[in-house]
């Protein structure tokens, strides 16, 4: 009579499981809906809406024609239809390999000298960081202003050196540095992830290099460096990535004022994404520009596995 009873138990036991188990389930669902919504609604139904109207002759407001792989063919080949969209290419790309390389130095320099502050690094830190969270319509119309051939500062400071003042929002070959260093005075996110990877560099190896007799910048080239190898390695892949997706500031900086968002004199400052914009919303051409949309997502998949395959990541 006592393998019944044992039985039961173990049934019991079973299905209280299974029914904890289903409870666990169900809790997990509630508690990822939030964020699965958010992905499907806001992101995957957009990109693959996207990813349909790039093949469409669409303006918004009448029906989407299909066209299959014409969108792309004129945006690459037609340099009638499309006359600027070369020219955005080779301004994201000067752009990328100026502001890039000119953020990394200036955080690594931010970086370096608030972890030599003995006293007050935070308040240097978050100073340093306020032109991160600074809205960009402030952070155009300031710089509007400082870049003014009259009356700007940067030209003022230039005066006292015997510098003569240059248009730098109007003279073509002066754009792409003017929107550069604008980059690299937004590098506050930088500075704090160089940061903390200095903080992580055993205290160690620095001393056995003292002791080994090297100075300062022999420090800095043989163990500081190297050893942030890894960070520098994140902040080039994700900097190339945002530099190529540059649209607000450029959009701020040539808008307002009686300016026709063009990107500057000659279009020197027209960025792929400004492009983009002018086509889904100026031009009415949806279609072409979630092509380009697409083309600059195969483009930038493919810069980032060059990173990936040529770019030396661990430390040293």
């Amino acid at each position: 009579m006592a393998a019944p009873v044992i039985t039961e138990r173990a049934a019991v036991t079973v299905a209280r499981r299974l029914g904890a188990r289903r409870r666990d389930h169900l809790i997990g669902w509630l508690l990822v809906a939030p964020a699965l919504v958010y992905f499907v609604v806001f992101l995957l139904y957009p990109a693959l809406s996207a990813l349909y109207y790039s093949f469409t002759d669409w303006n918004l407001r009448s029906p989407a024609s299909w066209v299959g792989l014409g969108n792309y063919a004129d945006l690459l080949f037609d340099d009638v239809k499309y006359p600027h969209f070369w020219k955005a290419v080779r301004v994201t790309l000067q752009y990328t390999l100026l502001a890039v390389p000119l953020t990394l130095v200036s955080a690594l320099v931010q970086a370096l000298l608030i972890n030599a502050v003995r006293r007050g690094s935070n308040v240097f830190r978050l100073l340093l960081f306020l032109p991160v969270v600074t809205a960009e319509a402030a952070v155009g119309a300031i710089w509007r202003w400082l870049y003014d051939p009259q009356y700007g500062l940067i030209n003022a400071v230039l005066g006292l050196f015997g510098i003569p003042g240059q248009n730098w929002l109007n003279t073509p070959s002066l754009v792409i540095p003017a929107l550069a260093f604008i980059a690299a005075w937004q590098c506050g996110i930088s500075m704090i992830i160089y940061l903390a990877g200095l903080k992580g560099i055993p205290s160690s190896i620095t001393e056995a290099a003292i002791i080994d007799g090297a100075g300062p910048w022999q420090r800095f080239w043989r163990v500081t460096f190297p050893m942030l190898r890894p960070t520098t390695f994140y902040l080039l892949v994700t900097g190339v990535i945002a530099a190529l997706q540059v649209f607000g500031l450029v959009y701020v900086i040539f808008s307002g004022a009686g300016r026709s968002v063009t990107g500057g004199p000659e279009q020197a400052g027209l960025t792929y994404v400004l492009h983009l914009y002018l086509f889904a919303f100026r031009y009415d051409a949806m279609g072409a520009a979630c092509a380009m949309s697409f083309i600059l997502l195969v483009f930038i998949m493919i810069v980032t596995a060059l990173q990936f395959r040529f770019v030396k990541q661990e430390a040293s």
